[in-house]
C-alpha cells in the first residue's frame, strides 16, 4: 500500500472512532439518570386547577377584577400577570399581592379567588342546606415580616356569607355583602381558623341578617407547624355543620352558630388575602390543587 492510500486510511480510521466515542457519550448521558429522563432536559408541572367558576380580585385599580372567560388566559394576560401566574418548576399557580387597592368592606389588599357558581356572575351562590366542600393543596411561598420580626398574616382560604336582593331590601342595606363564617390563616407558619357566632341567640331571623349581629369566635389554630411546606386543606359543609380538614387532622363546628348561620347565602373564597397594610408588605401563596364541589 502506498503512502497516500495509508495517510487516507488513518483519516478515515481515526474518524470512525471519534464518532464512536460521541455516540457512547451521548448513550451513556441519557442511562446515567436513574429515572431515564435526559438530566440536562428540565421537566415541567401545571397545576391541576380549573378555573372556569372562578373569578380573582387583584390589588390595583379599584380593585381589578377578572372573571371568565378571561381568567383562563391568566399565563398570558397582562394585567394577571404579575399577580397570578404559573410556577411550572413546582406545578403550582402562584398568587402574589401587596397592600394596594381594596373592596369597599376591606382595609387590605388581595390576590384571591372568588367562587362564581355561574361563571362570570355573583347571583347565584348555596346555603348550608345545599351544602358544598372546597378542597386545595398548597403552601406559603414567601412573606414578611413585620417590624416585630414576626410573619406578616395572609388569610388562604374563606367561606363569605351573602345577602339575597331580597334580604338587602329588607334591611335596607345598599350592597349584598355579609360577614364571612370562616377565614383560614396562614400565621407564623401554622394554620388558625376563625368563625363567626351570633352575638344573640334570641335575634329574630331579619336581625341576624345585619353584619353586627355577628361576632368573633376565639379561634383555633391546628397544632401542626407547616411552615413553608405543602399542606393539604379541605372545608365541608352541610346543613348545621362545618368541618375543616388539615393534613387529615379535623375541626369540627355544629353549634347553634353555625345552624343560625344557614340563613345566608354563600360563597367560597381562595388565594392570598394579606391582613397588613404595612407598605413593604409581600406574599406568595402557591396552590398545587384547588377542587369545589355541590
Amino acid at each position: 500500500m502506498n503512502k497516500k492510500a495509508m495517510k487516507i486510511l488513518n483519516v478515515l480510521i481515526i474518524g470512525y472512532l471519534i464518532l464512536a466515542l460521541s455516540c457512547q457519550s451521548k448513550d451513556e448521558s441519557v442511562t446515567s439518570n436513574e429515572n431515564g429522563v435526559d438530566p440536562v432536559t428540565p421537566s415541567f408541572k401545571l397545576p391541576n386547577i380549573d378555573l372556569n367558576h372562578w373569578k380573582v380580585t387583584l390589588p390595583i385599580g379599584n380593585p381589578t377584577e377578572v372573571k371568565p372567560p378571561e381568567i383562563l388566559n391568566y399565563a398570558t394576560n397582562e394585567t394577571l400577570k404579575p399577580f397570578m401566574y404559573n410556577d411550572s418548576i413546582k406545578g403550582a399557580l402562584v398568587f402574589h399581592t401587596y397592600p394596594g387597592a381594596s373592596t369597599a368592606n376591606s382595609n387590605y389588599s388581595r390576590t384571591e379567588l372568588r367562587e362564581q357558581m355561574v361563571p362570570g356572575s355573583n347571583n347565584t351562590n348555596w346555603t348550608f342546606s345545599q351544602g358544598g366542600t372546597l378542597k386545595g393543596e398548597l403552601a406559603m411561598g414567601e412573606i414578611t415580616k413585620d417590624a416585630n420580626s414576626n410573619y406578616h398574616r395572609t388569610i388562604i382560604m374563606q367561606i363569605h356569607g351573602r345577602l339575597t336582593n331580597a334580604q338587602r331590601d329588607l334591611i335596607g342595606e345598599n350592597d349584598n355583602n355579609a360577614p364571612p363564617m370562616l377565614k383560614i390563616y396562614w400565621v407564623n407558619g401554622k394554620v388558625r381558623v376563625k368563625t363567626k357566632v351570633l352575638n344573640n341567640l334570641n335575634a329574630t331571623a331579619t336581625e341576624m341578617l345585619h353584619t353586627s349581629a355577628w361576632g368573633d369566635d376565639v379561634g383555633y389554630t391546628f397544632p401542626e407547624y407547616v411552615g413553608f411546606d405543602k399542606f393539604s386543606l379541605e372545608v365541608k359543609v352541610t346543613e348545621g355543620r362545618m368541618e375543616v380538614i388539615m393534613n387529615g387532622v379535623s375541626k369540627v363546628y355544629d353549634d347553634i352558630h353555625i345552624e343560625k348561620w344557614g340563613v345566608f347565602e354563600n360563597y367560597f373564597k381562595a388565594g392570598n388575602y394579606l391582613v397588613t397594610t404595612d407598605d413593604w408588605a409581600r406574599s406568595k401563596v402557591e396552590y398545587y390543587k384547588l377542587e369545589v364541589a355541590h
